[in-house]
C-alpha cells in the first residue's frame, strides 16, 4: 500500500467513525441526500467536540477547505449545527444544545492555558496566580491576561483571588467532554467525585 493510498483510508476511516455518530444524532440526517460521509462526519464531530472551531474541524477530518465550508453552512441552514464568533475563531455546536454561558465557557475550555487555569481552579479554590503559573508553567502575565480574559467573559471574578463563577456547569463540561479536551481533562473527570461537595 502506497503512503497516499494508507493517507485515503485513514481519512475514510476517521470519517466513518464521526459519521456514525452523525447518523446517530436526532437531529438532522443526510446519508439519504449525499454521496459523501463528511456531513454526517462534520455533525458527529461537532457533537462529539463542541466549540471546536473550522479548521480544528477541517483538519482533524482531513477535509478541505471548500468542502468543510460548503458542509457546514448546510448543516447551519438546516438547524442542525450553530455558529458563534470567538475572537478569531468561529466555533460550532450542536444546535440548541448549550447556553450562551456553556458555548461561551466551551470556547475558552478548547484553549490550554485558560482549560489549565480552570481545572486547577476546580482542585484547589484557593490556588493563586503564583500557583495557577507554577502548575501551568506559565508566566505570571500570562495568567494575569487570561483571568482578565476569563472574568470580562463571565467564568471568573478577581474581586478577592480568583473565583471561578459557576464552577458546578464547567466541571459538567469538562467531565461529559473530556475526551476531546486532553489528559488534564480527563484525570480531573477521574477525580470529579471527590470535587463535588453536596451541601444541602
Amino acid at each position: 500500500m502506497t503512503e497516499e493510498e494508507r493517507v485515503d483510508e485513514s481519512k475514510r476511516a476517521t470519517l466513518r467513525r464521526f459519521a456514525a455518530l452523525g447518523a446517530a444524532s436526532p437531529l438532522v440526517r443526510f446519508g439519504g441526500d449525499s454521496d459523501s460521509d463528511a456531513p454526517d462526519a462534520i455533525l458527529g464531530y461537532v457533537t462529539a467536540t463542541p466549540g471546536a472551531h473550522f479548521s480544528k474541524i477541517r483538519d482533524d477530518l482531513q477535509l478541505g477547505t471548500g468542502e468543510t465550508q460548503h458542509h457546514l453552512r448546510r448543516l447551519e441552514s438546516e438547524g442542525a449545527v450553530e455558529s458563534r464568533e470567538d475572537g478569531d475563531y468561529r466555533r460550532f455546536f450542536p444546535a440548541g444544545r448549550f447556553s450562551e454561558f456553556e458555548q461561551t465557557a466551551l470556547g475558552y475550555l478548547r484553549r490550554g492555558t485558560p482549560r489549565g487555569m480552570v481545572v486547577a481552579l476546580l482542585r484547589d479554590p484557593d490556588i493563586s496566580a503564583a500557583g495557577l503559573a507554577e502548575a501551568l508553567d506559565v508566566s505570571r502575565p500570562t495568567i494575569s491576561k487570561y483571568a482578565a480574559e476569563l472574568d470580562e467573559a463571565g467564568l471568573l471574578s478577581r474581586a478577592d483571588g480568583y473565583e471561578l463563577r459557576r464552577p458546578e456547569t464547567l466541571l459538567l463540561l469538562l467531565v461529559r467532554h473530556a475526551d476531546s479536551f486532553g489528559r488534564d481533562a480527563a484525570r480531573l473527570a477521574s477525580v470529579a467525585d471527590d470535587i463535588v461537595t453536596c451541601d444541602p
